[in-house]
């Protein structure tokens, strides 16, 4: 089996000196390739650890290659895709989370996209790095495309067993989803629940739009904290800003 790749190591580095890390997400299908290069600019003198590409629906490969090799030009941080489907495979990137969809019940979602993508991530040479995906709460679009039923918040337990189950099928990270724009961020007790289950180290995303929501979101377990929407507001600079000094002050 390989060892860890350049980019996880990278994160797991970050992770333990910094506590926790922030990775901006931005979607392909709603930003144009310079609005792209002036997010991941600001969200690099922010502070942020990496960037996410990767949405929900469908966008062109060629815009989304495009947008990629863009931000890999403007920052010198890795850019990890974070596919919806083998569309969302970019030669350009360095490295994908390659992930299951742990709450599906498609059969697709859980393996079969992983299986036509994988010839296709090893031909671009892209660093894999194995991801459990659980929707929770309204779940969002990713929800309804994933065909999840998403773990309702007030189940903690039920979305810890699928992250331990996630753990001893070989997934090094953990993702709770609550949906892109989510009305509320995954509550702080899901969140602790499922850090004091699983040993994987466990991404946060959806609905957080505050550093006092980030700050919550760390101080209960969470290592990474993902923020997308937030990222595509006009004052986007100053938001990233304040949701990475929220989540240093939780470091001892």
């Amino acid at each position: 089996m390989s060892m860890l790749g350049h980019v996880e190591k990278y994160l797991l580095e970050k992770i333990k000196a910094d506590g926790s890390i922030h990775m901006t997400l931005i979607d392909p299908e709603k930003v144009t390739v310079s609005q792209a290069t002036t997010i991941a600019e600001n969200a690099k003198t922010s502070g942020t650890a990496a960037m996410m590409i990767g949405g929900s629906t469908f966008v062109s490969q060629e815009h989304l290659d495009n947008v990629v090799k863009a931000i890999k030009e403007t920052v010198k941080i890795p850019t990890i895709l974070f596919p919806n489907n083998i569309t969302g495979i970019s030669r350009h990137a360095d490295a994908i989370w390659f992930m299951s969809l742990l709450n599906s019940v498609d059969p697709y979602f859980l393996v079969g996209a992983q299986i036509l993508g994988a010839p296709l991530v090893k031909k671009y040479g892209l660093e894999p790095i194995p991801m459990g995906y659980i929707i929770v709460g309204d779940g969002g679009t990713a929800g309804i495309v994933g065909k999840a039923i998403a773990v309702p918040y007030d189940k903690p337990e039920l979305a810890a067993a699928h992250a331990l189950a996630g753990q001893y099928l070989g997934m090094r990270f953990i993702y709770l989803e609550g949906g892109s724009g989510a009305k509320t961020p995954v509550p702080t007790e899901m969140i602790r629940t499922v850090k004091n289950f699983s040993e994987a180290y466990l991404i946060v995303g959806g609905g957080i739009k505050t550093k006092e929501q980030a700050l919550a979101a760390t101080s209960a377990g969470a290592d990474i904290i993902v923020t997308g929407n937030v990222v595509e507001s006009t004052d986007s600079k100053q938001k990233i800003a304040e949701i990475i000094n929220g989540i240093k002050r939780t470091q001892p």
